[in-house]
């Protein structure tokens, strides 16, 4: 299935490693792999680092923003090349032994079962051919009609032939071993994941709640918790645009004062259904209707004694490669904007075949 949604529908600031949220890039400087969920992102034990300063490693995923997304992408694009070129051998695989146990060539298993089987191109599909067409050739019809039916029976051959390789591939033992690119994204607060503990998918959400485009995902997200109801989780983390949403980095703080009052979920819930409420004054009566105690609620908003939490969110998803919002990680998968829900489904049904895959490989050992 092609990806339709465009990269417009996410909300991004292109110099987050300077400005997000005013500290990000101090902080990361100043703490380095201090912090426990950014320290363990992408480092495995026989990491090498790419540079040392002052005695101190520097590691790949210690690169963040701008840089991060772009090998992000160049990670994608080198997996959908592999994967095409990995399909188009794995169709010729199964046409070649489906030949063979038929003791003939390709070429005569598919002059057999397909190429025979495609009817000659109509007149009227050669003429509709030519005249859309017609711009780029001064030859009249009749002079061109042969040449033009057969590259409409050509195509049409190719065509049946994909679907006819698909068809044995369908029926054959197949098991694709090539994975697309994952980032680990750190860990996630038990407190601030909907769904079943358990599941064996998880979407991380890198949200803000003053995005209109992450508001405008929510439903898809919940669709999706019923739909996979046990298979899939979802995972919060905060990731506040305050250079464009003045009020992020405010509901940021609020949610976290909201799971205080273990609350996180009906707060992220009333802020994303109401994203013109988020003033300090918004909130505090949200607290009021959620049933929290507002005085506590309010002392804990003045305080800012979650900045630093969030600030290890906004880290955490710069390392992975976040730009903008919202920015999901499925499974460690990336997937940005605010996409159909069928581009969820599509990961998340690969991510469920692969784990059938892995545990009926185990079973046979």
């Amino acid at each position: 299935m092609k990806k339709r949604y465009v990269r417009t529908a996410c909300c991004s600031v292109l110099l987050l490693a300077s400005s997000a949220w005013g500290l990000a890039r101090s902080s990361s400087r100043n703490q380095g792999a201090a912090c426990s969920a950014p320290s363990a992102v992408g480092k495995t034990v026989g990491d090498s680092p790419i540079a040392i300063v002052e005695g101190q490693p520097v590691y790949k995923s210690d690169l963040t923003g701008p840089a991060a997304a772009q090998m992000l992408q160049i990670r994608q694009q080198e997996y959908k090349i592999e994967s095409a070129a990995l399909d188009a051998l794995i169709d010729q695989k199964v046409v070649e032994a489906e030949a063979k146990k038929q003791g003939m060539t390709v070429q005569q298993l598919y002059q057999k079962e397909v190429d025979s089987k495609v009817p000659d191109p109509s007149d009227a599909e050669a003429k509709g051919y030519y005249l859309a067409v017609k711009g780029q050739t001064t030859l009249p019809f009749s002079a061109v009609e042969p040449q033009i039916k057969r590259l409409i029976k050509n195509a049409e051959i190719q065509r049946a032939r994909e679907k006819y390789a698909e068809a044995l591939r369908a029926r054959a033992n197949v098991i694709v071993y090539l994975q697309p690119p994952t980032v680990e994204t750190g860990k996630n607060d038990p407190a601030r994941v909907e769904g079943n503990p358990k599941a064996p998918i998880t979407i991380v959400e890198f949200g803000d709640f003053e995005c209109p485009f992450c508001g405008r995902v929510e439903p898809t997200l919940m669709d999706l918790l019923k739909k996979y109801k046990g298979q899939v989780k979802l995972a919060f983390r905060d990731f506040p645009l305050s250079t464009i949403h003045p009020f992020a980095e405010i509901a940021a703080e609020a949610g976290r004062c909201a799971e205080a009052q273990g609350k996180f979920w009906p707060m992220h819930d009333a802020m994303y259904a109401h994203q013109s409420n988020l003033t300090e004054a918004d909130l505090v009566k949200t607290a009021g209707k959620l049933g929290m105690n507002t005085k506590s609620f309010s002392a804990c908003l003045k305080s800012g004694k979650y900045k630093a939490a969030i600030q290890r969110d906004v880290e955490a998803g710069m390392r992975a490669g976040v730009t903008g919002t919202p920015a999901f990680f499925i499974n460690g998968r990336f997937l940005s904007g605010a996409v159909p829900e069928e581009q969820f489904e599509q990961i998340i049904d690969s991510e469920l075949a692969a784990l059938k895959n892995q545990n009926r490989t185990v079973a046979s050992r």
